[in-house]
């Protein structure tokens, strides 16, 4: 990490590296998802929209509130939807709404949204973990 990351400040989930991540992919899904077709507006697109939407909701959630196991809560609600969001994918692939070139590469955005997402997960069990041994 540079010094310049080392003195960044979290002052909202919108700098969180998760959110960021998660965002990043959220855009792209919904791009993606536009191009379905129309007998899937309601299917398939409603669906991984929305679980899209949930994943960066929930870390924004969770953030907001004041003890570390309901963050930790809402960030595994998050992680639930990104892995709802990996079986989308497969279904979209499967039905050759994609290639699996797109496939791949937002499989893997995904599995990388994970990764950090759980990073996050130890961060805020450690912390946790903290707080209560001073109590």
């Amino acid at each position: 990490m540079t010094e310049e990351n080392n003195n960044k400040q979290i002052k909202t989930f919108e700098d969180l590296d998760v959110w960021k991540a998660c965002q990043k992919l959220r855009k792209e899904i919904t791009e993606l998802a536009r191009k379905f077709p129309k007998e899937e507006q309601y299917l398939l697109t409603d669906q991984i929209i929305r679980a899209s939407r949930s994943v960066t909701a929930n870390i924004a959630e969770g953030y907001g509130r004041f003890y570390y196991q309901e963050n930790i809560q809402f960030c595994r609600q998050a992680r639930g939807s990104l892995y709802e969001i990996l079986d989308h994918l497969t279904v979209a692939c499967d039905e050759s709404y994609i290639t699996h070139d797109s496939f791949e590469t937002l499989r893997n955005e995904a599995v990388h949204c994970i990764v950090v997402l759980n990073g996050y997960l130890r961060y805020l069990k450690s912390a946790k973990d903290t707080v209560e041994s001073i109590v």
